[in-house]
């Protein structure tokens, strides 16, 4: 009786060796991934944005790999950071990258689709107004507010497909805005703040 519970009792080593190496290593992946996040929200409720990014990052970087959906909402999150911290160009390449793969994947999440979309659209109306007042001529910044434009459009009108009628309304707003930027003469413009997230 003493060897079988002996047997027993080494099994039981066994199976927790087993899990530690193989299922287990998922798990404390995705616990450091959490815990980077759950810094990163702090960061940035506090809007300390360069820190907020720097533990996205991190996060990233410690997700498994087959976690494809988490790791694209870090890098919107991320993206939303960057255009608080005044990367506004990284941001709006890493948002441009993001939403031709979501757009590219018929399985993509719809609602993480739109948030990229809607981020997109802003980062993309913050550039123009960049633009116009560093006095670039209309073919480089048009191009950028119509993209914008475009998004905002399609936000607004296709609402209930991501049941995101407050997105769609806000978006409506937005897309009033982009027409009044592109169509604003270069001295008016000027004569007003800078738009704020």
């Amino acid at each position: 009786m003493r060897v079988i519970l002996i047997i027993a009792w080494l099994f039981v080593g066994l199976a927790g060796v087993i899990y530690h190496y193989g299922p287990g290593q998922v798990k404390q992946k995705l616990d450091l991934a959490d815990a980077h996040v759950l810094s990163a929200k702090k960061n940035l409720d506090a809007q300390n944005w360069t820190q907020a990014i720097e533990d996205i990052d991190s996060a990233m970087a410690a997700l498994p790999e087959d976690y494809l959906e988490r790791f694209q909402e870090l890098r919107l999150e991320k993206a939303k950071a960057q255009m608080m911290a005044k990367q506004l160009p990284a941001a709006k390449s890493d948002l441009e990258t993001l939403f031709k793969e979501l757009d590219a994947d018929p399985n993509s999440d719809p609602i993480l689709k739109a948030e990229t979309r809607s981020a997109l659209a802003n980062a993309q109306y913050y550039i123009t107004w960049l633009m116009r007042l560093e006095g670039l001529p209309k073919t480089e910044w048009e191009p950028v507010i119509e993209s914008a434009r475009q998004h905002y459009r399609y936000l607004a009108e296709n609402e209930d497909n991501y049941c995101l009628p407050e997105l769609a309304k806000i978006s409506q707003g937005d897309l009033e805005s982009s027409i009044r930027l592109a169509r604003m003469d270069l001295a008016e413009l000027q004569g007003l703040p800078l738009p704020s997230q």
